[in-house]
């Protein structure tokens, strides 16, 4: 293993040059094999998990789910802040920010964002939540997509430009996942779910997340400082995947459901008869919804 690592950094250093040393010895960064093993880990849990299940009966997890999504609001509040907080008392440039002008505030961003890139590690569980309770519908290709390329993005940030404008992604990010993870906390508890009306929220939020983050990176590429324009070409690139990824997915998930609902009802299949709404149809459909909903 350790001659397996030593020739992995040798090649990576070759190709992307001398590692930022503010970071060296740090858990995890010091080799990249384990951020790979566990990102093939991953992607073999998605490939089998779903086979093991197949015969057996769903998990609820609904007291582990509202811990851990809570544990992932309280992580994310707290990124959000300090990386707020930092930017500021480094008097960092939103146009562009190289990774050694901020004094000490640049050691607190740096230090924000390893927890960043480890909670990208944890967020792994959002998908083996999935297979335990068998919702394979929602492990999708953009969920497994992202959630495989960040962990393995963020690796490589916090080697080589872990602070100046690396820091703006992350901090939007981290205020999209106090919401999503809130809702999902809550969503978890039965007696909240007719209260959360933010979900659909959320996705356009992302959606926006991602555009003002093309528009902050483009800034450092037209306005350059001493920030590698590689990174920011290569961020540029994977907001535009995930802008193609996620506007799929909000229409299919909401534009369809819409337009579905519409059809329904033009067609009459909203259960009136002469002008009288159908109370035992109302019932079924009630009832239905109930079941849906329970874990």
């Amino acid at each position: 293993m350790e001659l397996l690592d030593k020739t992995i950094n040798s090649y990576l250093d070759v190709w992307l040059g001398p590692r930022d040393p503010r970071v060296k010895g740090w858990l995890l960064l010091e080799n990249y094999t384990p951020t790979f093993i566990f990102s093939v880990l991953y992607l073999l849990i998605v490939w089998l998990g779903p086979k093991y299940m197949r015969n057996k009966q769903p998990f609820s997890c609904r007291g582990i789910l509202v811990v851990y999504n809570l544990g992932l609001t309280l992580l994310s509040l707290y990124m959000f802040y300090e990386l707020v907080t930092g930017v500021w008392e480094g008097g960092y440039n939103f146009f562009c920010q190289d990774t050694h002008s901020g004094g000490e505030a640049d050691m607190k961003i740096i230090r924000v964002l390893w927890w960043y890139y480890f909670s990208k590690l944890i967020e792994f569980m959002d998908t083996f939540f999935f297979i335990l309770r068998k919702n394979n519908h929602q492990i999708t290709v953009l969920h497994v997509y992202h959630h495989a390329t960040m962990l393995n993005i963020w690796w490589f940030v916090m080697n080589w430009v872990p602070c100046g404008h690396s820091y703006f992604g992350a901090t939007l990010n981290s205020f999209i996942h106090v919401l999503m993870y809130s809702y999902y906390g809550l969503s978890a508890v039965p007696a909240m779910r007719p209260y959360l009306w933010w979900k659909k929220y959320i996705t356009q939020g992302q959606l926006t997340q991602f555009v003002l983050t093309i528009f902050q990176t483009s800034c450092g590429v037209v306005w350059p400082c001493a920030f590698p324009q590689g990174w920011l070409y290569f961020q540029i690139s994977y907001m535009i995947s995930l802008i193609i990824l996620f506007t799929n997915f909000y229409i299919q998930t909401y534009n369809k459901k819409a337009s579905s609902r519409r059809k329904e009802y033009q067609n009459g299949s909203t259960a009136t008869v002469n002008g009288c709404i159908n109370s035992f149809s109302s019932l079924e459909n009630n009832v239905k919804q109930r079941k849906q909903r329970k874990d």
